[in-house]
């Protein structure tokens, strides 16, 4: 996977991972309010249920009061109390039942195939006796009864929530019930309305994840777009660096050539030729003339030596690295006329090659600077390190400068340039001090190049 893939990768995995956090949070948070809410509106609905089916038995006994009340135990007054209650319905399934002790249904208006019958040990589709927990429920006040029963407008068993009395003296139990159908349906209401703004929820926060995803994406690739640029203008700016440092040395070394060694090359020429003319005609002078030439001679192979040793000292193949400098420092000090102080810790420490050349290249580069813009009148140089780095310090009493304006410095700056980029090639530190009365160039590389 590319760096850029996994960038983008890590920049929308969190934000995935915080919208699913999100998601499951305001799910489970919907879920138990709407919980909540269905229960809240499931007990309001069975409170004003329970006054209502209050409100009908009362109303029941307030009617057959007269009746039960006169103190007549026989079978007329019971029949027409019977009668008075199967005349009352409210509602297409409202009704009033009775029972006696023995769970005998004695009155049932919807039903009347039930009358007469035992029905004690009668269950629901649920399992539960539904005539002795009407019985229980009467005898001990309580009054209330949840219980599946067969709705007679339908023929279906439907929830029913019933309330019943004891008519003690007679040993009946009177009641009335209502089907609940409606609070299922209010509940699953409630739930599909909940599961309705859970979905909802749930799409505007996939859009809002959507939106945040894609300009995440279009973040990256607007940014990636631009480090890409940006990157190929400092590949171009390198390049053309690169180059016109070449077409610099390849200028520097023709100029030499051209004014030092082609200059002593035709000097020496005509040296000996006219050594030569000399000779051949018996001038005594020939010799000196000769001598001359081959002193000449010498001069220019002490040249082309020079122009080597800056392409590549040699020094640090055969003697080390701080061999050469100590060459390099000596030709510096006779050519500039400069104080040079150079001071060696480093020992037999073995450098990798690359970080040889590097250090003397970064050398060359500082005593380039110290000779064109510094002013200088002495230069303390210290090499000094151990089995994991070595430094590298270059101190001069010039005039300094200011590190925060690189840019004024015609030459400097792209020495400097040189110098950082060529240390943090090997991962190493640059440090560069300066101020009026001096400069100081601080450089550390590992001693084995990774």
């Amino acid at each position: 996977m590319q760096l850029k893939h996994k960038i983008a990768a890590l920049s929308i995995l969190p934000l995935l991972l915080a919208v699913a956090v999100v998601c499951a949070l305001v799910l489970f948070q919907n879920q138990r309010l709407g919980e909540q809410q269905a229960k809240l509106i499931e007990s309001s609905i069975l409170a004003s249920k329970h006054a209502e089916l209050k409100n009908y038995v009362e109303m029941a006994l307030s009617t057959i009061a007269p009746l039960y009340d006169n103190g007549r135990d026989d079978d007329e007054t019971k029949q027409k109390v019977l009668a008075a209650l199967g005349r009352f319905s409210f509602g297409s399934d409202g009704y009033f039942f009775v029972y006696d002790r023995s769970g005998r249904n004695l009155m049932h208006p919807r039903q009347s195939e039930l009358v007469g019958k035992d029905l004690w040990n009668m269950t629901d589709p649920n399992g539960l006796p539904v005539i002795q927990a009407l019985m229980h429920s009467a005898e001990t006040g309580k009054g209330f009864q949840r219980y599946a029963w067969q709705k007679p407008s339908t023929g279906q068993f439907a929830e029913k929530l019933a309330y019943v009395v004891m008519l003690e003296r007679w040993g009946w139990m009177l009641g009335t019930g209502i089907y609940l159908e409606d609070v299922d349906q209010a509940i699953l209401q409630v739930r599909e309305e909940v599961a309705s703004g859970i979905y909802t929820t749930m799409l505007a926060i996939a859009g809002v994840a959507l939106v945040a995803v894609l300009l995440v994406f279009a973040s990256g690739l607007t940014l990636n777009v631009s480090e890409r640029r940006l990157a190929d203008r400092k590949l171009q700016l390198l390049t053309q660096r690169i180059v016109s440092l070449q077409e610099e040395e390849r200028s520097r070394v023709s100029r030499e050539l051209h004014d030092g060694i082609s200059q002593l090359l035709v000097s020496i020429k005509f040296q000996f030729e006219l050594a030569s003319h000399e000779l051949a005609i018996g001038n005594p002078k020939g010799m000196i003339t000769l001598d001359t030439g081959v002193e000449r001679l010498a001069g220019a192979i002490g040249e082309v030596r020079r122009i080597s040793h800056d392409l590549h000292p040699s020094l640090l193949d055969t003697l080390g690295l701080p061999a050469a400098i100590g060459q390099l420092v000596a030709e510096f000090e006779q050519r500039s006329g400069l104080k040079m102080l150079y001071s060696n810790d480093l020992g037999d420490d073995d450098l990798d090659d690359a970080v040889a050349v590097a250090l003397f290249r970064v050398l060359q580069e500082a005593l380039t600077n110290i000779e064109r813009h510094a002013a200088a009148q002495a230069v303390h140089i210290s090499l000094d390190g151990d089995d994991a780095s070595v430094r590298l310090r270059v101190r001069d009493d010039g005039v300094g400068f200011n590190p925060r304006r690189l840019d004024s410095i015609k030459g400097g700056a792209i020495g400097l340039r040189n110098i950082r980029e060529r240390v943090e090639h090997f991962g190493g530190k640059f440090t560069l001090l300066s101020a009026a009365g001096g400069t100081e160039l601080d450089v550390t590389l590992p001693a084995r190049a990774g």
